[in-house]
C-alpha cells in the first residue's frame, strides 16, 4: 500500500530558514502584509518577497495561490514558496492551500512555516492527501527522492496530537486509491479479501465468507455475477467495536465487482480497461474502515463488502434467467450488465440480518446515468431518512467531497416489474439511477435508516482534482469518517 510521505512537527524559529535546504513555504496575505517568517526570508533574499508583492502578478493571485521563487538570493534553498492566504480561512481553504503547496514539491524536501496558523492542521492533511501516486507498476528511473515534509508550528506537540486523527484519514484515502486504481489482474477477488485479512493488525476483525458459505446463506444473486468467472466470489466483513457494547453498529456495504466486462450483455471494448474500477465502492469501505481503526473512532461499524468478477463464459448468467436472493425474492436477469445491484441486495439483507445496524450506507459505482444526471462532481444520494441522509450531505460538505440527493418514490417501482419474476434487474433507460437504488430499497427494511451512494462519477476522473491526481479520487472516505464522528461516536 502507499505511504504517506513522512511529516514532521518542528518548533518555530524564522532565523533558521537560513540554514535549510530543499523548498521553504512562508506566508503572505492578499493585501500583502508578511508573517514573521516571511519578513525573515524577505531579509535574506535582499527583499525578493517585498518586489514579488509590489508586481502586477501578486495583484492578481487569489487566496491559497503558490508562487514559487527559484533560487532565491542569499539563501541555499532551491525555492522558496510564497503561500498567499488570508488570516481568517475556512478549513477546506486551508486543506486546499496545503493540497497547492505539496504538489509543488515533487518529492523535495517541503519545511512549511505555519507559526501560529490556527488551520495549520487543515493545511496538513490537503498537503498529506495530494502528495499520492500510483506508480506501483512503472519500471523505476534512476534513484526515486525520497520527499519529507516538515511543519514548523509554535506549539508542534499539539499540532503533531491534533493531525494524528486527520492524518489516519488520509491514509485510508491513500488505501482507497489504491484499490481502485490497481489492475484486475493483479488485484482479484483474492487479492482484496487478503488486504482486507492484513487490517487485523490494526485492530478490525475480519473474517472472509467464502462460495460455499455464500451459497449456505442462499446469496445467489451474488453468486450469479461471478459464476462466469474463474475468481472466487467473496464477502468480507470488517467490524470496528470502538462503541458501547451494546450500541448497534453502522453499517457500510460496499461493491466490489473487480472487473466488469458486461458479462454475456458485454460492455463495448472502446473505454472497458476502466472497469477496473468497479470495486470503487469496496474501496471506499476497506478505506474508511482502515480509518476508523487508526483514529480508534469510538464507535461500532462493520463494513461488508461483496467480492465479486463479471465475467462472459459457458457458466456464466444469461439475460433472461431467474435467480432468488438471500431475501427470497426473486429477480429476472434482463441484462448482465447490471450486476452490482445484485451484488449488493445480498450483502444488504444479510448485514441487516446479521448485525441489526442502526443505520445502513451502501455505496457502488453503479450506475452510468448517474454521470449523465450529476457529472463527476457530485455522488448521487438516494435515501429513505432525512435525518441520516441530512448528516451524511452535512458530513460530504465539511468535507469537501460533492455530493446531492436525488428522488426515490414508488412510481419508479413500475418499470421494475416483472412478467415472470418479482422484479427486473433493470428498468429500462428513463431514470435510471433512480430504478437502481429503488431495486436496492427494496431490500431495506421497514425500520432501518439508509443511503445508497452512486458514485460512478466521482470514484475515478480523469483529470486532477483539488486533492488527487487524475485516477482514483478515494472519495467517501472523509465523508463516512465524519458522519461517524458526528452522529454515532460515543462522547
Amino acid at each position: 500500500m502507499s505511504s504517506l510521505t513522512p511529516i514532521r512537527f518542528v518548533d518555530y524559529d524564522p532565523k533558521a530558514i537560513a540554514e535549510m535546504t530543499g523548498r521553504v513555504a512562508v506566508m503572505v496575505t492578499p493585501d500583502g502584509s508578511m508573517d514573521q517568517a516571511a519578513r525573515s526570508a524577505n531579509r535574506m533574499s535582499k527583499g525578493a518577497i517585498a518586489r514579488l508583492i509590489d508586481s502586477e502578478g501578486f495583484k492578481k493571485a487569489k487566496a491559497g495561490d503558490v508562487i514559487s521563487l527559484g533560487w532565491p538570493a542569499g539563501m541555499q534553498v532551491e525555492a522558496l514558496d510564497v503561500l498567499v492566504l488570508p488570516r481568517k480561512l475556512s478549513p477546506v481553504e486551508a486543506r486546499q492551500a496545503g493540497a497547492k503547496l505539496v504538489k509543488g514539491a515533487a518529492g523535495k524536501r517541503l519545511t512549511v512555516m505555519a507559526g501560529s496558523m490556527n488551520k495549520a492542521a487543515d493545511l496538513t492533511l490537503g498537503m498529506a492527501l495530494r502528495d499520492y501516486a500510483f506508480d506501483n507498476h512503472k519500471s523505476p528511473k534512476g534513484n526515486k527522492p525520497e520527499g519529507e515534509v516538515v511543519v514548523a508550528s509554535k506549539s508542534p506537540a499539539e499540532l503533531e496530537a491534533a493531525c494524528a486523527p486527520l492524518l489516519a484519514v488520509a491514509e485510508g484515502v491513500h488505501m482507497t486509491r489504491d484499490l481502485v486504481n490497481e489492475p484486475a489482474n493483479v488485484l482479484t477477488t483474492t487479492e482484496f479479501a487478503r488486504r482486507i485479512e492484513e487490517m487485523k493488525g490494526i485492530g478490525l476483525e475480519v473474517e472472509i465468507l467464502e462460495e460455499t458459505d455464500l451459497e449456505k446463506l442462499g446469496m445467489r444473486t451474488l453468486l450469479s455475477v461471478g459464476q462466469g468467472s474463474e475468481s472466487p466470489s467473496k464477502v468480507a466483513v470488517m467490524q470496528w467495536k470502538g462503541g458501547a457494547k451494546d450500541a448497534a453498529p453502522l453499517a457500510l456495504v460496499g461493491k466490489g465487482v473487480v472487473f466488469d466486462t458486461g458479462g454475456i450483455s458485454l460492455k463495448p471494448a472502446a473505454g472497458m480497461e476502466e472497469m477496473t474500477m468497479d470495486m470503487g465502492g469496496a474501496g471506499v469501505v476497506a478505506g474508511a474502515m482502515r480509518a476508523l481503526a487508526l483514529r480508534k473512532a469510538k464507535a461500532n461499524v462493520v463494513g461488508l463488502v461483496g467480492l465479486v468478477e463479471n465475467m462472459p463464459s459457458g457458466n456464466a448468467t444469461r439475460p433472461g434467467d431467474v435467480v432468488k436472493s438471500m431475501k427470497g425474492d426473486t429477480v429476472e436477469i434482463i441484462n448482465t450488465d447490471a450486476e452490482g445491484r445484485l451484488v449488493l441486495c445480498d450483502v444488504l439483507w444479510y448485514a441487516q440480518e446479521r448485525f441489526k445496524p442502526a443505520g445502513v450506507i451502501d455505496l457502488a459505482t453503479l450506475t452510468g446515468a448517474i454521470i449523465i444526471g450529476l457529472g463527476h462532481e457530485n455522488a448521487g444520494v438516494f435515501s429513505n431518512d432525512d435525518d441520516l441522509c441530512n448528516a451524511f450531505l452535512k458530513a460530504a460538505k465539511s468535507e469537501d467531497e460533492g455530493a446531492w440527493r436525488m428522488p426515490l418514490g414508488k412510481a419508479y417501482d413500475e418499470q421494475l416489474k416483472s412478467r415472470i419474476a418479482d422484479m427486473k434487474n433493470v428498468g429500462g433507460r428513463p431514470a435510471g439511477s433512480i430504478t437502481a437504488a429503488q431495486f436496492l430499497q427494496r431490500f431495506i427494511k421497514d425500520d432501518v435508516p439508509w443511503i445508497h451512494l452512486d458514485i460512478a462519477g466521482v470514484a475515478s476522473v480523469s483529470k486532477d482534482t483539488d486533492y488527487a491526481p487524475k485516477g482514483a479520487t478515494g472519495w467517501g472516505v472523509m465523508a463516512l469518517n465524519r458522519l461517524v464522528a458526528d452522529k454515532f461516536e460515543a462522547e
